[in-house]
C-alpha cells in the first residue's frame, strides 16, 4: 500500500475512534464525574506505557519535552471539549468544533488555493446539516467553551506538524509522555472523586479502557505518526470525518435515529473532505515540484 493511502488510513481509524468515544464517554460520564473519567483516560494509558518509559526505550530529553508540551495541549482540547458539551446543546457543539477545519490550515500558515475553504465550507454545511436535528441556539457558555476547544484542537494538530518536522521523535516514546502528563494534570482535581472507583461496575470500566487504550493510546500514537508523514492541514481534513462516525455509531449502537437530513450532512462531510483532501495534495506536490533543489517549502513534507 502506498505511504499516502496507509498514512491517510491511519488517521480515518483515529477519526473512526474519536467518533465512537462520544457515545463511550456520554455513558462512563453517566456512572462518573467528568474529571475523574478525564483522569482514568490517561492513567490507563500512561500504566500501559510504563514499559517504554522505564525500558531501554526510554524518551530522550528531546522527546520528553516534547511530549510534555503536546501533553498540555491535548489535555486542554480533552478538558474544553468535556466542559462544554456539558454546557451546550449537541448541535451547536458539534457545529463549533468542526470550525477545526478551518482553522488547522490558518495556524498551520499553509498557502492553499481558494477552492480549499469551499470544500472546508462543504463540511461545515455537511456538520451544520447532521447536528441540525437538535436545533442551535444563542451562544453561551459551553458555545464559547466549545470554540476554545476547536483552536485548541487546531493548534494541537499544527503543534504536532511544527515539533516532529525535521526530527525523528518516536511516537510512542511522545505518547507515553502525554499520557503522563494528563494523569498528574487530572490527578488533583479528579481526587474528590476517586473513592466512587470502588462501587464503579465492569461495564464502566470497560469503557474507561476503552477511552484509555483506543480513544487515548491508540490515537494519539496514531496521529503523532501519521502527522510525521503528511501535512497538518491533510490530517485535519480527515480528521474532520469525526462527525460521521459518531453519527454512524450512534445509530447503530446507541439507537439514535437517521435522518434524511443527517445523511445528506454525512454525505457533505465526506464530500468535502475528499476534495479538500486532494486539493491540499495537489499544492503540496506543486510546491515540492517548484522548489529548486535543497530548498525547502511552506508546506510540511510526507517521510
Amino acid at each position: 500500500m502506498p505511504t499516502t493511502r496507509r498514512t491517510d488510513g491511519v488517521l480515518l481509524a483515529v477519526a473512526v475512534v474519536w467518533g465512537s468515544s462520544y457515545l463511550t464517554a456520554k455513558t462512563a460520564t453517566d456512572a462518573l464525574p467528568v474529571l475523574t473519567v478525564l483522569f482514568l483516560r490517561h492513567a490507563i494509558a500512561a500504566l500501559a506505557g510504563v514499559p517504554v518509559l522505564l525500558g531501554p526505550w526510554a524518551p530522550s530529553r528531546e522527546e520528553r519535552r516534547y511530549g510534555g508540551l503536546l501533553g498540555l495541549t491535548q489535555a486542554a482540547v480533552l478538558l474544553l471539549e468535556t466542559y462544554g458539551v456539558a454546557h451546550t446543546s449537541a448541535g451547536n457543539a458539534g457545529l463549533i468544533i468542526s470550525l477545526t477545519l478551518v482553522l488547522t490550515p490558518v495556524l498551520d500558515r499553509a498557502v492553499l488555493p481558494g477552492r480549499f475553504f469551499l470544500a472546508a465550507g462543504v463540511c461545515l454545511a455537511g456538520v451544520a446539516l447532521l447536528v441540525s436535528g437538535s436545533g442551535l441556539h444563542a451562544p453561551g457558555t459551553g458555545d464559547l467553551l466549545m470554540l476554545a476547544a476547536a483552536v485548541a484542537r487546531a493548534g494541537h494538530v499544527v503543534l504536532v506538524g511544527r515539533l516532529t518536522a525535521g526530527r525523528s521523535p518516536r511516537p510512542l516514546a511522545l505518547t507515553a509522555v502525554q499520557s503522563v502528563v494528563g494523569a498528574v494534570l487530572f490527578l488533583g482535581p479528579a481526587a474528590p472523586g476517586l473513592p466512587v472507583l470502588a462501587r464503579t461496575a465492569a461495564g464502566t470500566w470497560a469503557q474507561l479502557l476503552y477511552l484509555a487504550l483506543c480513544c487515548g493510546l491508540f490515537a494519539f500514537l496514531a496521529q503523532t505518526w501519521a502527522i510525521q508523514r503528511t501535512s497538518a492541514t491533510r490530517a485535519g481534513l480527515l480528521l474532520g470525518t469525526e462527525p460521521v462516525w459518531a453519527l454512524l455509531v450512534g445509530v447503530g449502537l446507541g439507537g439514535e435515529h437517521l435522518t434524511a437530513l443527517s445523511a445528506l450532512g454525512a454525505a457533505l462531510v465526506v464530500t468535502g473532505t475528499y476534495w479538500g483532501r486532494s486539493l491540499e495534495s495537489a499544492q503540496r506536490a506543486g510546491a515540492v515540484t517548484a522548489a529548486p533543489a535543497g530548498a525547502t517549502t511552506d508546506l510540511p513534507q510526507a517521510r
